[in-house]
């Protein structure tokens, strides 16, 4: 026969732990790019999993959102996002949510380094693929790339710890060691990344998308500008041959795309001249989301960097 007074100190102990995981549950968060998604998985790992808006390789300045992606942010107590510069496709959404989420546009964070958009010169045709790359802020147009500098992603660290421990204050603790064990890992890939970036400093090269000015800023590299060509529209026979003069003009050794263009346009761009042609991700397609993913990302810019510049 049970006992009363001992099965209701045992359900009054059940209901107490079952509330008190209730109170412990992490918030419901969606973060918007990979990279961005990467960092807030880090931060929470062990706790909760954030849910990533856009799937792995889509670009943010083309992206057109889904209703059901519309209900998860109506849901959501925390979205972080790079901004209104990037994720354009977002403003809209954002400015109408009638719920209570926080709303962190990272590129404002404290410590973010901006870099204003590069334009005129070799950067002249840089926007004229249709896509919104920068953003005025305060009277300044400037590059929305921002996490591609190691200094900038660590910034956003510390603040996406700080915005989870003020919303979930049970988790705090766990918030902030995560991000403390975060920014040791990007210390470390920043040197790493230096160190393996050295030998190609010097060497010139172009790109088909103006994406990569923080960190060629960070690693003193030399870009020799943008061919501005767009993954949606094949190139004339006319454009094809300025773009060629312009490689053997500015001496690039490489030319670099990115994985929605083609390999054929990349091919034609480079053919008679003595540069070759590789491929920057700078949104990392190529792994999985997760808290690893953009070290992985960063790794993998290094590395073709160094590929296709390196001397024979």
């Amino acid at each position: 026969m049970r006992h009363p007074l001992r099965s209701s100190v045992f359900a009054v102990a059940a209901l107490a732990a079952l509330s008190g995981r209730a109170a412990a549950e992490p918030p419901t968060v969606v973060a918007s790019i990979t990279p961005v998604y990467s960092l807030v998985a880090a931060v929470m790992d062990g706790v909760g999993q954030p849910t990533g808006l856009l799937p792995p390789g889509a670009s943010p300045h083309s992206y057109a959102l889904k209703p059901s992606q519309a209900r998860m942010l109506s849901q959501a107590d925390l979205v972080f996002w790079v901004g209104p510069g990037l994720e354009g496709f977002l403003n809209q959404a954002l400015d109408g949510l009638t719920n209570t989420a926080h709303v962190m546009a990272l590129h404002d964070a404290a410590g973010v380094v901006r870099l204003k958009a590069r334009a005129g010169g070799v950067w002249n045709d840089a926007d004229k693929d249709g896509h919104d790359h920068d953003h005025d802020h305060e009277g300044e147009s400037f590059d929305a790339h921002v996490w591609l500098d190691p200094r900038n992603a660590r910034a956003w660290t510390t603040a996406i710890a700080e915005r989870l421990a003020a919303t979930d204050p049970a988790n705090a603790d766990a918030y902030r060691r995560n991000a403390a064990a975060t920014l040791t890992r990007l210390a470390s890939l920043e040197k790493t990344l230096a160190e393996r970036l050295e030998p190609v400093k010097e060497i010139s090269y172009l790109v088909f998308h103006d994406a990569y000015q923080y960190f060629e800023h960070r690693f003193g590299l030399t870009p020799a500008g943008a061919v501005s060509v767009s993954p949606e529209h094949v190139p004339g026979a006319r454009r094809v041959a300025e773009l060629r003069a312009l490689v053997r003009d500015r001496n690039a050794v490489c030319v670099f795309s990115e994985p929605q263009f083609q390999p054929r346009l990349v091919q034609v761009v480079v053919e008679g001249t003595e540069a070759k042609a590789d491929i920057l991700d700078p949104l990392g397609s190529a792994h999985a989301p997760g808290p690893d993913h953009y070290f992985l990302m960063m790794q993998d810019l290094a590395e073709a960097l160094v590929r296709c510049l390196k001397r024979p």
